[in-house]
């Protein structure tokens, strides 16, 4: 091997290492993005809830989770926000 290919292999080891850790980091935050993504679904499948499916909500959701989605749940059947 020469001197490249071992600085590469370097590199490449390290753009691994640096990609798993990001992921080992974020991959909570998607997690809570997809489950409060089914909540929101579910409400409004399973039991009939109308909600203005916005971008804003949407990233209210995504953002929220589990919580963002009660949030916009809830203001939806008060009627505050949210309504179709």
């Amino acid at each position: 091997m020469t001197g490249i290919e071992i600085l590469v292999l370097i590199f490449v080891l390290v753009g691994v290492l640096i990609a798993a850790s990001l992921v080992r980091a974020v991959s909570p935050f998607i997690i809570n993005a997809v489950v409060g993504l089914v909540v929101l679904f579910l409400a409004q499948a399973v039991f009939g809830f109308s909600v203005a499916v916005t971008p804003i909500v949407l990233v209210i959701v995504a953002l929220g989770g589990v919580p963002g989605s009660v949030i916009v749940l809830v203001l939806s059947l008060l009627g505050i926000a949210f309504v179709p």
